[in-house]
């Protein structure tokens, strides 16, 4: 269907009869197949996006705990989070940030004592 040249006859839906609801559905169905594929090239658009890079001041606002600029510089000198220094700036990875902040998932006590269980085992064997 090549919307340039098509006039459509339905355009107001107020013009739609029983006699030409067939017309109808099948133009509605026609917008619907067309807005799927345009979300679908955006999803997939969105699927391709660059990793982002945050500044400081987007870091603490992304940081599910809104940390401050004084704490975060404590977790860069202290070597806690991912970093990327270009001059005097800090730079930092949506991607490395966003993996570093699930590493910070607790443990389960069953984890802690398995992995406990693991260590004596090796170190006794």
């Amino acid at each position: 269907m090549n919307a340039g040249n098509y006039k459509n006859p339905l355009h107001n839906m107020n013009n739609v009869t029983f006699d030409n609801l067939p017309q109808a559905v099948s133009e509605i169905h026609d917008k619907l197949f067309q807005i799927e594929q345009i979300l679908s090239v955006q999803k997939g658009d969105q699927n391709l996006k660059v990793d982002e890079w945050f500044n400081l001041n987007q870091l603490c606002i992304y940081h599910p705990d809104k940390p401050s600029k004084p704490t975060v510089y404590g977790w860069v000198n202290g070597g806690k989070i991912p970093v990327h220094k270009g001059g005097k700036k800090l730079r930092f990875l949506k991607s490395e940030i966003d993996t570093w902040l699930k590493q910070g998932r607790k443990k389960t006590l069953a984890e802690t004592a398995n992995e406990a269980e693991q260590y004596l085992k090796n170190k006794k064997g």
